[in-house]
């Protein structure tokens, strides 16, 4: 299910009963994620939902409120944090997630020492209350993010090793951590691992039903992919059920992919990214196309090819129009 659902369902029936099922199917025991999403849509349940959730849980909203509104600073995180530990209500949870805040708001600061220890104290904090939780996700996430921001790819490749598959963390939080860990390993030239991370990141996009960063892990496992098409080469399913961990001085194994791989994640893509073409900038219909002429299938794109007038961006039309050089392209 996406989260978004949530809004959509309460703009048609405002039925609390419905939302909360919705957020239990979600697997959140609280309204504060819920709240988080009302409020970044402009939704009328945010205020709803304050009457439901804790002093600390406010709190946290409040804080929310004030980063989407660009406002946020260390001495707003100190009254939220103040309110999270109250002994009469602490909330260990709450306080790993506003240490976490405080983090990156020191790293917005270029304070780089003291945002990786709150990021690192927020991480062990809600890894010991709430391994595999939203919160412990983002922050999994965010950590991550630190790292590569001041140049520590292996640090950042460390911690998106830590969200292993079994550990009950959400798909989403693993399409990203595979999606980013195949780019580090790529620049490594680590080419086998890059290719199992990347259609890992892409199947788990599609669990959640994340479309967009199904496609952007999709297209970059086809781009490593395609020089390495293999007929002979076992299905990627099986390359990464039979994967091990390789030592440092353990040569690569030989990357091999076969075709029916490549032509079915691209052709999928293609098939979600072009159900609409408009807007001005479609990076993602260029950057399919082009993959789709480099692996010899510009038949993918074949619909899409004959609806110029729904095309907004103008180099993907010129992109368009160098394929097929048809007088409706022209035009267009």
């Amino acid at each position: 299910m996406n989260p978004e659902s949530i809004i959509e369902s309460w703009q048609e029936s405002e039925d609390l009963i419905a939302i909360e099922q919705m957020r239990d199917e979600l697997g959140w025991t609280s309204w504060l994620a819920v709240a988080e999403i009302a409020l970044l849509y402009g939704s009328s349940l945010a205020d709803v939902l304050r009457q439901k959730m804790t002093a600390a849980e406010n709190a946290v909203l409040d804080l929310v409120a004030l980063r989407i509104a660009g406002e946020v600073g260390l001495a707003d995180v100190d009254r939220a944090l103040a309110v999270a530990r109250n002994p009469e209500q602490r909330d260990l949870l709450l306080e790993g997630r506003l240490r976490m805040e405080a983090g990156l708001i020191r790293f917005e600061e270029e304070d780089f020492e003291q945002a990786r220890m709150d990021l690192t104290w927020a991480e062990t904090r809600l890894k010991s209350v709430a391994k595999a939780s939203r919160e412990h996700d983002i922050s999994l996430i965010n950590k991550a993010a630190f790292h590569l921001a001041i140049d520590e790819p292996l640090m950042a490749l460390q911690v998106y090793g830590d969200i292993a598959r079994k550990d009950g963390h959400a798909d989403e939080t693993i399409a990203i951590s595979r999606m980013n860990a195949a780019r580090i390993l790529l620049a490594f030239g680590r080419i086998s691992e890059a290719l199992r991370n990347s259609f890992n990141a892409h199947a788990h996009a599609i669990i959640c039903e994340n479309q967009a960063l199904a496609i952007e892990a999709g297209a970059i496992f086809v781009e490593i992919a395609i020089p390495y098409i293999d007929h002979e080469a076992a299905r990627m399913k099986e390359q990464v059920a039979n994967a091990k961990p390789r030592d440092a001085e353990e040569e690569e194994i030989k990357p091999a992919i076969h075709p029916e791989d490549v032509e079915g994640i691209l052709s999928w893509c293609v098939d979600k990214a072009t159900s609409d073409l408009g807007g001005t900038e479609r990076g993602d219909l260029k950057a399919l196309l082009i993959l789709c002429e480099r692996a010899q299938r510009v038949d993918f794109f074949a619909r899409a090819l004959e609806r110029p007038s729904e095309v907004d961006d103008v180099e993907f039309a010129n992109l368009c129009y160098a394929l097929g050089e048809s007088e409706e392209w022209s035009a267009r």
